[in-house]
């Protein structure tokens, strides 16, 4: 029985006179990886990065966070260093992420519900989940002295 290519597999490899041989390392670039899917790998790692999904806060904690937010409120001419946990959403997908920020109040917007740092970050008052400052440890009377 006869093999498909019995008929040319013992001929002898004649060396072109026409192109050049090719080195090696370039033979085996021929065979390197193939990416078919353009940007199939970025997705793959976008739907793998996980998010946090945001808390609702109860109105016992809403109304302890507000009371918070109004004593820094009268205490800003001490600039007092705050540090205030906040939600920032994710742009491409549902969820997001939670981040600190330690610094100084600047301003305080209650219409439009911004906080602004003297570093310029703008935080929403919305997304905030938690304030905390040393002058949470003080009366009014011993700040107001300082």
């Amino acid at each position: 029985m006869m093999g498909k290519y019995d008929d040319i597999i013992n001929i002898k490899y004649q060396k072109s006179t026409t192109h050049k041989h090719m080195p090696m390392r370039d033979r085996a670039a021929q065979f390197g990886a193939f990416k078919s899917l353009r940007g199939f790998d970025d997705e793959v790692e976008e739907t793998a990065r996980l998010t946090d999904e945001r808390i609702v806060l109860d109105e016992y904690k809403k109304e302890e966070l507000n009371n918070r937010l109004v004593f820094v409120a009268e205490n800003l001419d001490n600039k007092p260093t705050v540090t205030i946990t906040y939600f920032i959403p994710d742009e491409k997908k549902q969820g997001g992420a939670y981040v600190d920020k330690k610094g100084i109040i600047k301003n305080i917007y209650i219409v439009e519900r911004i906080i602004v740092m003297y570093d310029g970050v703008k935080i929403p008052i919305d997304e905030i989940i938690k304030i905390d400052s040393d002058i949470f440890s003080h009366t009014k009377e011993e700040w107001g002295d300082r």
